[in-house]
C-alpha cells in the first residue's frame, strides 16, 4: 500500500501550479480587459471623426454660402459706382 502523507516538494509544486494557472488566468482577463477598452476607444474616436468630417462639410457649405455673397455684393458695389460716376 503506498503512503498517504505528502511532503514539502509536492506541496510547494502544487502551490507553483496553483499560481501559475492563476496568473495565466490573471493575465489572459487583463487581455480582454484591455482589448474591450480597445474596441471602446476605437468607437469613440470613430464617433470624433464623423462629427469632424460633419463639421468640415458644414464649414464648407458656409464658406461657399459667404463667398457667393461677397461676389453678389461686389457686382452690387460695382454698379452702385458705376452709376454714381454717371451722375457726377
Amino acid at each position: 500500500m503506498s503512503d498517504p502523507t505528502v511532503t514539502w516538494p509536492v506541496v510547494v509544486a502544487v502551490l507553483a501550479i496553483v499560481f501559475l494557472i492563476g496568473g495565466v488566468l490573471a493575465a489572459i482577463l487583463d487581455f480582454y480587459k484591455a482589448r474591450k477598452v480597445t474596441t471602446a476607444a476605437d468607437e469613440v474616436l470613430r464617433q470624433l471623426v464623423q462629427r469632424y468630417e460633419a463639421l468640415a462639410a458644414n464649414t464648407m457649405e458656409a464658406q461657399q454660402r459667404v463667398g457667393a455673397d461677397v461676389a453678389e455684393l461686389r457686382t452690387r458695389t460695382a454698379a452702385i459706382e458705376q452709376i454714381l460716376r454717371s451722375v457726377e
